[in-house]
């Protein structure tokens, strides 16, 4: 009997999460049939004529279409291998500290841009790579001309990726630290006995006992190709950069909401939601092979 109760007030907790999930991710997925439509919003999602596939036709006709996808998959890729690789680089070295308070100090300090938001972090970089910002001054100091960072297609693709990189990769150093205190310290006095030295050790004790960790970031990660970060970009982009930073977020707010071709965008989102999908689903499957990871 008591078992039964506490399954039912298990299930009655359930019921205010299932009723925001069902109004905010299921009856909004309804606006899908725009992406068939050539959507009038004055008669509404039931009155407008369907067109069937146009809107996609007509999405890769597009030189646009290319151009965002290409800026979406290229900052996305060059993301995740740098939010991989610069975390795991700056654990291994924070974990050769001795000074315990020092190790945690700089793990806090390194962690807290993790929560601020984009919001803040862009009027902070806009200030810093304006013509007459910071890093400009510092290059007048050494007799070197203004650069142009935040219009220059050169140069803006690299401040989006080095300045994520910096916000999140206090994140992932804390899981590759916890997974670094898996290891079993009695392998290092062991190859310590047997002369090995800190590079030996690191790459034949350190590394094989993070791999599965290192493995398992690197498929889940697979997921996100499609996510290069509209937050970030929309917040610091100009139209001088559309050409080397324009994604498929930012084109989808900026065609849908502003320009009003609501079945173009949704066509687009669409096709990314179900990209998105088989990526995350290989993901998963990935994960489960080489890393022993399920979510079921």
């Amino acid at each position: 009997m008591k078992n039964r109760t506490f399954i039912l007030n298990y299930y009655l907790m359930l019921i205010p999460g299932l009723v925001l999930l069902i109004l905010f991710s299921v009856v909004p997925m309804l606006g899908v049939a725009i992406a068939f439509q050539d959507f009038n919003s004055g008669l509404g999602l039931w009155r407008s004529e369907w067109v069937g596939l146009d809107n996609f036709n007509y999405m890769f006709q597009l030189s646009d279409s290319r151009v965002i996808f290409i800026n979406t998959i290229s900052l996305a890729v060059m993301k995740i291998i740098a939010n991989l690789i610069v975390p795991l680089v700056f654990a291994l070295l924070l974990n050769e500290v001795r000074k315990k308070a020092f190790k945690r100090f700089v793990q806090t300090v390194v962690y807290l841009p993790h929560f601020l938001s984009w919001v803040i972090l862009a009027g902070i970089l806009t200030d810093m790579f304006s013509y007459h910002g910071l890093v400009n001054q510092l290059f007048g100091a050494f007799g070197f001309e203004p650069v142009l960072f935040l219009a220059s297609n050169t140069w803006f693709p690299a401040i989006l990726v080095s300045s994520d990189v910096w916000k999140e990769f206090g994140f992932n150093t804390i899981i590759y630290l916890a997974a670094l205190t898996g290891i079993n310290s009695s392998l290092y006095e062991a190859a310590a006995i047997d002369g090995a030295g800190r590079g030996e050790q690191l790459w034949h004790i350190t590394l094989p006992g993070i791999r599965p960790t290192i493995v398992l970031l690197a498929t889940l990660s697979l997921g996100n190709v499609l996510n290069a970060g509209f937050d970030q970009i929309y917040n610091m982009y100009n139209p001088l950069v559309y050409s080397s930073s324009d994604i498929i977020d930012t084109y989808v707010y900026r065609v849908g909401l502003l320009d009003v071709q609501y079945g173009l965008a949704t066509a687009v989102g669409l096709l990314k939601s179900i990209v998105s999908l088989i990526l995350i689903g290989i993901s998963y499957t990935l994960a489960s092979k080489f890393a022993n990871y399920r979510i079921f």
